[in-house]
């Protein structure tokens, strides 16, 4: 069900995760793509000899045939020929139905399918390549003759579909449901404030301190107001909460799908934070109790969410200071 242009992202996708192999990756498609769909470059691309591998990528309702390739074939040559990019270290042909028998065939024996190209030039390359007819004659005829076929090859799509999995974009194009989340408990809290919740944390003392007119630095103040201390406890696991999510979304989903949803929550709390208030502390119990109850309709995070992630969305966006409490 995928379009060429939708094949050839997902082949790039499929491509990024393999960084242990690639330095760079690079799609190309389309007019002026000289034969390259999609790179992978194992050294610096600005080096005159850089090493890459390419990845065709053909988007047909059957297997490969030879006749819908000889083009790709020639395009490469012609290009290596002429200096325009390096001889690739390989060229693989992806295609949702793979490659026929009869193109697997030529790509498994190098003389056959040199003997191939060269005998359906002038049917499938000579005038399909540039503007001007390319003869296969002289140097260049030398040149094919003396290329290296073996690097032409092609890779299973069920292999490409089963290392996707674990891209951020494997359930929007594939669907099947998210994975399981892991629990989080109180005893995954470290017990001091780290470095990333220094902001909200300095919000909640000021927000006590509104209510009572005292000025509160740490925890430990805290411990002489029970219901300040508490709340602060419940405020730091719901922060925690939300940050997991967070970092769940990163790992399973598009990179935006968590901003989505916390700008739903924030969408649905600003009108809140806005209000007159008593003091900072009703203030962050009210925007707490608005934001447990906002309907999430269609971001994939709502099957997965807890009570505690809405609260702690609160409290990320106080960390990044899109709202305050006093």
């Amino acid at each position: 069900m995928f379009s060429a242009d939708e094949w050839e992202d997902f082949i790039e996708e499929w491509t990024e995760l393999k960084k242990s192999l690639y330095f760079e990756t690079e799609k190309f498609g389309g007019a002026g793509d000289k034969g390259r769909d999609v790179v992978g470059y194992k050294s610096d691309k600005n080096l005159s000899d850089y090493k890459w591998d390419c990845f065709q990528c053909k988007h047909y309702e059957t297997p490969l045939r030879p006749t819908q390739v000889y083009q790709e074939f020639g395009k490469l040559l012609y290009y290596c020929y002429l200096g325009e990019y390096p001889v690739p270290n390989n060229y693989y042909f992806v295609a949702p139905k793979g490659c026929g028998t009869s193109l697997s065939k030529l790509l498994q024996n190098e003389e056959q399918l040199k003997e191939a190209i060269i005998n359906n030039w002038d049917l499938y390359c000579k005038s399909k390549i540039t503007k001007e007819p390319i003869e296969l004659k002289d140097d260049f005829l030398l040149y094919v003759q003396n290329f290296n076929f073996r690097i032409f090859s092609k890779i299973h799509t069920k292999n490409i579909i089963e290392d996707h999995k674990v891209h951020s974009n494997h359930l929007t194009r594939f669907g099947g449901g998210l994975p399981e989340r892991d629990k989080l408990s109180e005893d995954d809290i470290p017990d001091s404030i780290q470095t990333n919740e220094t902001v909200y944390v300095k919000q909640l003392f000021k927000a006590y301190g509104s209510q009572n007119g005292e000025k509160y630095e740490n925890k430990e103040q805290l411990d002489e107001v029970p219901h300040y201390s508490d709340h602060f406890d419940r405020a730091r696991i719901s922060f925690h909460h939300a940050e997991q999510l967070r970092n769940f979304s990163r790992d399973s989903l598009p990179v935006e799908t968590f901003e989505d949803f916390q700008n739903e929550i924030f969408d649905g709390i600003v009108d809140i934070v806005d209000e007159d208030h008593s003091d900072g502390f009703v203030r962050v119990k009210e925007v707490e109790k608005e934001a447990r109850k906002i309907v999430i309709a269609s971001n994939p995070l709502k099957d997965v969410s807890i009570i505690n992630d809405r609260s702690g969305i609160c409290h990320q966006l106080a960390n990044d200071k899109r709202i305050t409490w006093t």
